[in-house]
């Protein structure tokens, strides 16, 4: 599995923080954030459905592109 790195600001990290370990939800902070990450995804992916942007490729760069901007609707 790739490895990469991100920062992410305090606040969010400690949020985060909440719910790992041995009384959270997720098993260490990689678990939440590949969480976090694929949940994402599947909203970003239906929001493109209902605009007709899927490219029937699921997830593959660009194929949520321009979601962002529907995810307020």
């Amino acid at each position: 599995m790739p490895k990469i790195s991100v920062e992410i600001p305090a606040e969010l990290l400690a949020d985060l923080d909440d719910h790992v370990g041995d009384d959270g939800k997720f098993v260490n902070r990689s678990d939440a954030v590949r969480a976090s990450i694929r949940k994402t995804l599947d909203v970003l992916d239906e929001i493109d459905a209902r605009h007709d942007r899927l490219d029937g490729g699921g997830g593959g760069p660009g194929a949520s592109a321009g979601a962002a901007e529907d995810a307020d609707e």
